[in-house]
C-alpha cells in the first residue's frame, strides 16, 4: 500500500471509529469504500452542526516552506551519490527552486542522472526535470506534477496530525477535510469556543533524539543534581525516570516521514521514521560514535524509547517499539509528524456557527 493510500485510510477509519465507538483492526478498504467513509463523516458531522451550531476553522499549509524543504532534499540526495560515485562537481547550489551543480565528465552527469531517475522511480513526487545547459551544468528541479503530488500528501499527513492531536486533546466529534488544494476545513460540533481548539496546534511538538547519561543512576540524579547539560524525564508509559542530555543530538524538523505499522515477525505494533539526507549522516555519525550506549527518543518532554545503539544506523530509519498499543502507535507517529511536517500550518480563519436547527 502506498503511503499517502495508507495515512488515508488510517485516518478516515480512526475517525469513523470515533464515530461509531468500535475499533476496526485489519480493516482493508478499497478506494471507493474510503471515499464513501469519507462522505459518511463529513454527512453526520453537518447534521450535528445544524442541530448544536459549533467552531469552523481553517488552516492553510505553507507552500513555500514545503518546497524548500523539497529542494533541500534533492540537494541533499544528490550531494550524496556525487560523493559515493566518486564523482567531481563544483557548484552545487540552491536557486530559484532547484538545483545548479556543474559535472565537467559526460559520463559523471549521466551517473547522477540515472540514479536519481531510478531512486524515482514509481514515486511522482519525485519526479524530476533534468536541463542540461552545456559546459557540464546541470539543473535539477522537481516537476508541476511532482510538486501537486509532494503538496496533496502533505496536506493528507497535515489532516491526519490533526485528527490524532484532537482525539489525543479528547475532542470527540469533529470533521477535518482537505478544502482546494492546500487548505484544510475542521467543523468542531458544540465547540463554542474555537480558540481552545486552535491553541492546540499553536503549541509546536517538541521532537529530540538525546543520548542518556550513564555517569549516574536516574534514580540518584532524581534525588540529588544531575550532571551539568542533563536533567531528568520520565517514561511515556512506565514513568520510569531517564538520566538525559538537556540537547538533542537531533531535531525532529529532519525527520521525513513517520507512521504506524507492525513487526514482521510478532506483529507488534511499532511507530516507524525515516529522516530526511541531514537527519541521516546526522543520525549515522551519532550512532557510529555511541555504540554500546543507550539513547532516548523525547516528545514533549516524555521518553517514548530508550533503545541501546548496538550498531551504526547508516540507513536513515528507524523504528520505536516497547509495549505499545495500535492507538498509541498511530499517536507516537503523529507526534513525530507534528514535529517535522515541512508545511507549518497558518490560521486562516476561526468563527462560531450557530445551530440552524433547534435541537
Amino acid at each position: 500500500m502506498t503511503t499517502p493510500l495508507r495515512n488515508r485510510m488510517t485516518r478516515l477509519i480512526a475517525a469513523f471509529a470515533t464515530l461509531s465507538a468500535i475499533a476496526l483492526p485489519g480493516v482493508a478498504l478499497a478506494d471507493s469504500q474510503l471515499d464513501k467513509v469519507r462522505v459518511k463523516v463529513a454527512a453526520f458531522i453537518a447534521d450535528k452542526m445544524a442541530k448544536l451550531g459549533g467552531s469552523r476553522i481553517v488552516y492553510r499549509v505553507d507552500i513555500d516552506a514545503m518546497r524548500e524543504a523539497v529542494v533541500t532534499d534533492l540537494r541533499d540526495d544528490v550531494y550524496k551519490i556525487l560523493r559515493e560515485g566518486r564523482i567531481a562537481f563544483s557548484g552545487l547550489a540552491i536557486r530559484d527552486g532547484g538545483i545548479d551543480v556543474r559535472i565537467a565528465d559526460a559520463k559523471g552527469r549521466e551517473q547522477l542522472t540515472r540514479k536519481l531517475a531510478a531512486a524515482a522511480e514509481g514515486l511522482p513526487t519525485h519526479a524530476l526535470n533534468v536541463t542540461d545547459a552545456g559546459d557540464g551544468q546541470l539543473r535539477l528541479a522537481p516537476t508541476d506534477t511532482a510538486s501537486a503530488a509532494r503538496l496533496h500528501d502533505l496536506v493528507e499527513d497535515s489532516v491526519a496530525m490533526i485528527e490524532q492531536r484532537l482525539k489525543d486533546a479528547g475532542v470527540k466529534f469533529a470533521s477535518v477535510q482537505p478544502e482546494g488544494t492546500d487548505r484544510i476545513r475542521i467543523f468542531l460540533p458544540g465547540v463554542m469556543g474555537p480558540e481552545q481548539i486552535t491553541a492546540i496546534f499553536a503549541r509546536k511538538v517538541k521532537v529530540g533524539f538525546r543520548l542518556i547519561d550513564l555517569s549516574m543512576s536516574a534514580e540518584q540524579a532524581q534525588s540529588g543534581t544531575p550532571p551539568p547539560g542533563t536533567e531528568v524525564l520520565l517514561g511515556f508509559k512506565d514513568q520510569r525516570p531517564y538520566l538525559v542530555a538537556k540537547d538533542s543530538a537531533i531535531e525532529g524538523g529532519d525527520i521525513s516521514y513517520a507512521g504506524p505499522g507492525l513487526t514482521g515477525d510478532s506483529k507488534e505494533p511499532i511507530a516507524s521514521f525515516r529522516f530526511n539526507g541531514r537527519g541521516t549522516r546526522r543520525f549515522a555519525h551519532i550512532t557510529a560514535e555511541n555504540v554500546g550506549k543507550p539513547f532516548a527518543i523525547v516528545l514533549d518532554d516524555k521518553v517514548i524509547s530508550a533503545p541501546e545503539i548496538r550498531e551504526p544506523i547508516t540507513g536513515g530509519s528507524g523504528q520505536i517499539s516497547g509495549n505499545l498499543t495500535l492507538e498509541e502507535a498511530n499517536s507516537v507517529a503523529m507526534l513525530l509528524r507534528a514535529g517535522s511536517l515541512p508545511g507549518r500550518l497558518g490560521l486562516v480563519e476561526q468563527q462560531v456557527v450557530q445551530p440552524a436547527t433547534k435541537p
